[in-house]
C-alpha cells in the first residue's frame, strides 16, 4: 500500500463507511502501550487511510482511560502526517445549535489525570500550543462539511472536561462565564500529543446537545448524544470522502510539521539512547 499520511480519529461509523476499499486490520505495539483497538486500514476514493476507534469498538473506554498516546504513537509509526477528529461535543452558546459542526480554533485543557506528553524520563520539550489546531487542516475540514450539506461554524474555543460524568450546572455556567463555547472529554491531551509528533490536527465536533446550562432545554444524557450522533454520521462519512482527496493533492506549509525545532531543550549527551530509540518515529530527525 501506499504511505498512510491520513489518520482519523473517530467511531465504527467510519470505519464501516460506504466507498471504503482495500480494508485491513491492523495491530500496532507501542512503548506506551496498546492503541485503543486494531487500526483500520483501507482507501477513501483511493488515498490511504487509517482509522481508529477512540473508545474501543463498542465504546469500551473511558474518556480517562482512553490511551492518548499509543493511539497517536500508532499513527505517528504509520507515517500520518494530518490527524481528523471526529468528536461529540456539548454547545455552550445558544447560536451553537444541536446537529451542527464545529471546527474549533482554540483549546481549554480542564483535566486532571492523563499522560499528556511523550516525553520526560531524560528528555525535555516544551512544545508551542498557542494555537492547538492546525489552522490549515481545520478550514478542509469546515470546507469539507459545509459542501457536504453541513451548518459548521468555523472558530470556538473548546473545553476538555475530565468525565465521564457531565457537568453540574454551576460548572456548565462558569464555563460559559470563562468564554468557553463547547464542551468535550476527548479532545485533551490528543491535540497537544500530535502536536509533538508534528502531525497537523483538526476536530470535527458535532453538537450533540446544549449541555446543561439552558433552562428551555432537556439536560444531555445519553440517548440524546446517541441519536444526535448517529443523524450526523452521515454528514460526517460525506465530508471524509470529500476531505481525504482533497488533502492528498495538498503539501503541508503549515508550522506544525516542524514543531519540535525549538522545544527539544535538554542537553544533547545526556539524552538515554535507548530513550531517543522509544521516541524514534517523533524525535529521529532531530536526534540522530
Amino acid at each position: 500500500m501506499d504511505p498512510i499520511r491520513i489518520g482519523i480519529i473517530g467511531g465504527s461509523g467510519l470505519y464501516q463507511m460506504e466507498g471504503l476499499t482495500d480494508v485491513e486490520e491492523r495491530r500496532i505495539a507501542t512503548p506506551f502501550g496498546d492503541p485503543s483497538d486494531a487500526l483500520i486500514i483501507g482507501r477513501v476514493e483511493g488515498v490511504p487511510v487509517a482509522f481508529v476507534a477512540r473508545h474501543g469498538r463498542g465504546h469500551r473506554i473511558t474518556p480517562t482511560q482512553v490511551n492518548y498516546r499509543a493511539n497517536i504513537y500508532a499513527l505517528k509509526s504509520l507515517g500520518v502526517e494530518r490527524v481528523i477528529s471526529i468528536s461529540a461535543c456539548g454547545s455552550l452558546r445558544e447560536h451553537l445549535h444541536p446537529g451542527e459542526v464545529v471546527v474549533p480554533d482554540q483549546l481549554f485543557d480542564f483535566t486532571k489525570k492523563r499522560e499528556h506528553t511523550f516525553f520526560g524520563d531524560g528528555l525535555v520539550a516544551h512544545v508551542g500550543a498557542a494555537n492547538p489546531f492546525c489552522a490549515d487542516l481545520s478550514a478542509h475540514i469546515a470546507a469539507s462539511v459545509a459542501e457536504a450539506g453541513g451548518t459548521v461554524h468555523q472558530g470556538a474555543k473548546f473545553i476538555t472536561i475530565e468525565g465521564p460524568r457531565f457537568s453540574t450546572k454551576g460548572e456548565s455556567h462558569v464555563f460559559r462565564a470563562w468564554g468557553m463555547d463547547i464542551i468535550g472529554m476527548t479532545t485533551s491531551p490528543e491535540a497537544f500529543l500530535a502536536r509533538e509528533a508534528e502531525m497537523c490536527y483538526g476536530v470535527m465536533a458535532h453538537i450533540t446537545d446544549y449541555d446543561v446550562w439552558h433552562e428551555t432545554e432537556e439536560p444531555v444524557h445519553v440517548e440524546m448524544l446517541l441519536e444526535t450522533l448517529a443523524a450526523n454520521a452521515a454528514l460526517a462519512q460525506r465530508a471524509i470522502r470529500l476531505l481525504v482527496p482533497r488533502l492528498a493533492t495538498t503539501e503541508r506549509t503549515c508550522d506544525c510539521k516542524d514543531a519540535l525545532a525549538g522545544a527539544l531543550i535538554t542537553q544533547r549527551d545526556l539524552i538515554p539512547e535507548e530513550l531517543i530509540a522509544k521516541l524514534s518515529p517523533i524525535v529521529a530527525k532531530y536526534l540522530k
